[in-house]
């Protein structure tokens, strides 16, 4: 095999990586995980709410 050959398998190795990276990301069955995942930030918003005192000032 010369390094073209190489060069092509490789290529079309990674295309075919991509195209199931993508059809993963987009299935239906990954929807609700990625839902719980991208508001993680705000998991803690609740706790942060529940700390402050009865003047409105933050526990610190």
């Amino acid at each position: 095999m010369d390094a073209g050959t190489i060069h092509a398998i490789w290529t079309v190795i990674l295309f075919l990586s991509m195209v199931g990276i993508i059809f993963w990301a987009y299935s239906k069955k990954q929807k609700a995980r990625f839902d719980e995942a991208a508001n993680l930030v705000f998991a803690d918003e609740q706790e942060d709410t529940s700390s402050q005192n009865k003047t409105g000032v933050d526990k610190q």
